[in-house]
This record gives C-alpha cells, sequence and structure tokens, in this order.
C-alpha cells in the first residue's frame, strides 16, 4: 500500500470527517486514518438496553481520574467519531462567547478571533450538516450578524405535549425556541426523507444515517472522490518528528507497526486523545511532547458542567416520539435574571426506562422507572466552565492516561438549575429529579491545545497550525481559548471548513489561484 501522501488525517469526527470532505476536492493525495471501524447496521443501534445499559460501540479505552482510580469515558472509536452517538443539536456560539465574559468565579478569555471571522463558515457548516432551525427565536441572538442569514431548514415539529410546554414556558416570562438540529428530515417528501423522527436518535446510532454526523456528512462524501483513502483499524501511536516537520505518523494496523508520511498531518483524535497523541510523541528534541514548549498541551480541559433534569408531571403523560425539538436561552447572557451568564438548556431524546436505568441506583423498582419515563419531560442543563492550567491531560510514568479535573464555575449552574427549576415548577412539574454527569461523561471535551497568536501560552496559531512544527495541524476542539455553554460540535466543523480553506491556499501556492469557500459551499467566504 502506498506510504506517501500529501495530507494525513487522524480521525474521523467533527473535525477530520469534515476536513476529509473539504480537501477533497483538491485532488491532493489524502489518508484518513481511524484507529475504530465502521458502526454496523443492525437491530442494536435501535435498542435502549444495547446504547444505554451495555454501552453498545463504546470504546475500552480505561483512564484515570484525578485520585488515579481507573474509569471507562463516554468515547466511541469509531468511524464518525462521538457524532456517530452524539444527539445533533447544532448551535452557533453567541458573538459574545468570541470576548471576554465575566462569570460568578471568574472570567472565560476572549479569543483572537471574532464571531465575524467565524460566520461565514457557520453558515457552511449549517449546510453541509443539514441544520434545522428558526432566526430570531433565540433570546441570546444579540449580534445582528448572526441573524442575517436563515437555517438551510425550517425548524423540527414538536409534538403536541412539548407544544403545549412551549406555550406555558411563555406565558412564564420565557423565550423557548426550536433547537438547532442536523438531521436529514425533509417532511415535504417523505419518499426522500430519510429521518422519520423516531424515538431512537439522541445516544443512538442511526440506523437510517439520518443523522447529520461526520461520517454521513464528511467521510461517506470524501470517498466519492479517487484520491481519499480511508483506513480503518489504525491506531495512530505516535508522531516522528525532526526539527520543525512531522517526519512520519507510526501507526498499529492489524498488529503491524506502519510508518506514513506526508507533506501534512492533521490531528483531529478528540481534545483529549490529541493531547495524548503530542504527549506520546515526546522526543530528546521535544521532552515535554510534540509542540509543548510552552507546557500548554493537555492544559485548560474543559467539559461543561451539566445535569439531566427529569421533568415529572404527576397527571399528565408525555407520550412524546421525538422530543429534542425545543431549548432555552433566557439564562445564557447576563441579564435582570443574573449579573452573570448561567447557561443554556435543551430537551434531551425521549428517555425510556432502559435510558433513565444508569441514572438511578439499581434498587429503583422497574415498573416505577416505566412511570417516570412515561410521565417526564427531559432536559438537558449546561453551563460554562472555565479553562483552568491545572484541568489536564497528562501521562502516568507508565503512560497511562490521567484527567485531572476539577469543576468549577458551579455557582452559576447551581444558580441555572434552581431558576429553571423554579419555572417547571410554575407550569406543573411538581418532581423534579437531578442527575449530574459525572467525569466520564465527556461529551463537550475541548481546549487542551488553545490557539493564540503568542507561543508561550497557546500552542497553535491562529490557522490551528502547532507554532512548533511547520506541517501539524489540529482540528477538533483542543484548540478552544474557553468552552461557551453551547455543545462544541458546530464551531468544530466550521473551524474545519475554515482550516480547510487556509490549507487549500497553501497546497495551491503563493499566488496562485485557491479554492475557496464559494466554491466548495456556494457563500461568500
Amino acid at each position: 500500500m502506498q506510504e506517501n501522501y500529501d495530507v494525513i488525517i487522524i480521525g474521523t469526527g467533527a473535525g477530520g470527517g469534515t476536513m476529509a470532505y473539504a480537501l477533497a476536492e483538491t485532488g491532493k493525495r489524502i489518508l484518513v486514518l481511524d484507529r475504530g471501524e465502521y458502526i454496523p447496521r443492525e437491530k442494536a443501534n435501535w435498542s435502549p438496553e444495547a446504547a444505554y445499559i451495555q454501552g453498545a460501540y463504546r470504546s475500552s479505552d480505561r483512564w484515570l481520574d484525578p485520585t488515579g482510580d481507573a474509569f471507562e469515558p463516554n468515547q466511541y472509536h469509531r468511524v464518525g467519531g462521538g457524532t456517530k452517538i452524539y444527539g445533533a443539536a447544532l448551535l452557533r456560539m453567541r458573538a459574545e462567547d468570541f470576548g471576554n465574559l465575566q462569570h460568578y468565579e471568574g472570567s472565560s478569555p476572549a479569543w483572537e478571533l471574532g464571531y465575524s471571522d467565524f460566520a461565514p463558515y457557520y453558515a457552511a457548516a449549517e449546510r453541509l450538516y443539514k441544520v434545522h432551525g428558526q432566526r430570531q427565536t433565540d433570546p441570546s441572538e444579540t449580534n445582528t450578524a448572526e441573524i442575517t442569514d436563515g437555517y438551510p431548514a425550517a425548524p423540527l415539529p414538536h409534538s403536541d405535549r412539548i407544544q403545549q410546554v412551549a406555550t406555558q414556558l411563555q406565558r412564564a416570562g420565557l423565550q423557548p425556541f426550536p433547537l438547532p438540529m442536523g438531521v436529514d428530515y425533509d417532511p415535504g417528501n417523505q419518499q426522500r426523507s430519510p429521518c422519520i423522527l423516531c424515538d431512537t436518535c439522541d445516544g443512538y446510532a442511526c440506523l437510517l444515517n439520518a443523522k447529520a454526523d461526520a461520517q454521513t456528512c464528511g467521510i461517506d462524501l470524501a470517498l466519492r472522490y479517487a484520491n481519499v483513502t480511508l483506513m480503518t483499524g489504525a491506531k495512530v501511536e505516535r508522531l516522528h518528528s525532526a526539527g520543525r516537520q512531522i517526519t512520519a505518523v507510526e501507526a498499529r494496523v492489524n498488529g503491524q507497526v506502519k510508518l506514513f508520511r506526508a507533506e501534512i498531518v492533521i490531528a483531529a483524535c478528540g481534545a483529549i486523545g490529541s493531547a495524548d497523541l503530542l504527549l506520546r510523541s515526546a522526543t530528546d528534541e521535544h521532552p515535554n511532547g510534540l509542540a509543548n514548549g510552552s507546557d500548554q498541551v493537555g492544559r485548560n480541559l474543559m467539559r461543561h458542567n451539566v445535569t439531566k433534569l427529569y421533568a415529572i408531571d404527576l397527571k399528565t403523560p408525555n407520550p412524546t416520539v421525538f422530543q429534542k425539538t425545543l431549548a432555552v436561552n433566557d439564562f445564557y447572557l447576563a441579564s435582570e435574571r443574573s449579573p452573570y451568564p448561567l447557561g443554556h438548556v435543551h430537551l434531551m431524546g425521549k428517555h425510556k426506562w432502559q435510558m433513565m436505568q444508569p441514572d438511578f441506583p439499581k434498587l429503583v423498582p422497574q415498573p416505577l422507572l416505566k412511570w417516570l419515563s412515561a410521565h417526564s419531560v427531559d432536559w438537558w442543563m449546561q453551563s460554562e466552565d472555565l479553562p483552568e492550567a491545572n484541568n489536564r491531560v497528562r501521562l502516568t510514568a507508565q503512560g497511562q492516561v490521567q484527567i485531572d479535573y476539577r469543576p468549577n464555575n458551579l455557582k452559576a449552574h447551581q444558580e441555572l438549575k434552581r431558576q429553571f427549576k423554579q419555572v417547571l415548577r410554575q407550569i406543573g412539574f411538581p418532581l423534579l429529579l437531578e442527575v449530574p454527569m459525572p467525569l466520564k461523561v465527556l461529551n463537550h471535551q475541548c481546549g487542551t491545545c488553545r490557539f493564540g497568536t503568542d507561543p508561550a501560552n497557546s500552542v497553535l496559531d491562529l490557522n490551528c497550525k502547532a507554532h512548533e512544527l511547520d506541517n501539524l495541524y489540529v482540528v477538533d476542539a483542543s484548540f478552544f481559548p474557553s468552552a461557551s455553554a453551547i455543545n462544541p460540535t458546530l464551531t468544530i466543523v466550521a473551524n474545519a471548513l475554515r482550516v480547510a480553506d487556509h490549507l487549500k491556499q497553501r497546497m495551491a501556492g503563493k499566488g496562485q489561484e485557491s479554492l475557496n469557500l464559494q466554491d466548495a459551499f456556494g457563500i461568500d467566504g
């Protein structure tokens, strides 16, 4: 097999999968490496027992927590990465998120690029990932630049019960809005529409390939080009380097170690995985890890403060099938409700009793779980956690991944819960069951290789190229200087398109016309 390429992309999630598609039309020889395989399309895709109790398709990784105890993270090393299981909520960060924001327990640092730098790429990302939504309904859309363009598709319809809840929230003084969702749904053409708005979307692998994930919207499209090669079962173990160049990518394929070479190497292993890879690639020239002269690789890990909230109406059941259609951002920015930002709330997919079982002690009898599930409206509440140098990914002397993480900005999260629960009680939900998300839930990991112009306190430059290496880029959520309180996926996708535009210019050479956003996505770049 050919071992020399123009570009090697490591990982097929939101960053890597999108990058593969964005670069495919350049004609460059592109190798995409993934340690996992495709998730099989099988009955278990739609099984709550398989997905939530048995942990189907989850990786076998074992990491260490801050006390040194081993735990199994909710990681999915599959083609499409974590997006194969994600809930497909695809929101833009607010303009304010790119600036310095004061919080109860500190400040969220400003990015060195602003919302306007990402806006055209957000539009491209929404188009590529088939986002359904409605502008001018989210009360946190305070910047006019955010509402000049519409969504590619209309918002997903609410069920009767969720429409009733939305109306009750409005009467209570909130401004609930349609949650932007990435699914291939076309109500005007049911024969063409892959998505059937079923009850096994959020947290499941889609049997119909109707969820807009990095496989269907990235890798599958990239592989239509003969110049793109995907190699699965290829676990990248280290990067070889000399001077300012990555000279080879070392991967274990079917038990054999192979070296692959390329002019440009792109890491997209997830914020923890990419930090792990750089630290594991230490040499005499880079004793603290590759690209780590600043000692910032692995630091500033963020994951959001997250709580599930089951709102139980004792009298009215909730027969909703597809529930994930509504969001609340009234608490997102500082307002008369709070002098500081509190966070974001949206509906989860409708939880069956099997999905609730891991959230409660085993002594809760099955009949009670079934009753709770039948009467619950299921919410996901998340608040920003702040970058902290000692919240980090590091390797032990034995080479194990250790996650040192202590939650912060918890006062904001507690206040978000207090205020939202107060509204829910007011509209008829007297029983509210909280389930804080443990460390193993690292769905929103970001920040371990942040970008910036100063090599002393950042790992990547503003094009997401390593300061210390001329041919290494990182395009997962590692580059985030702050987490915001919004799901990171759409920003990862938008940034991958942004960096891809830079790479097209680089590969075309100075003075040569390059491919651009208008060519690729029909928008102004």
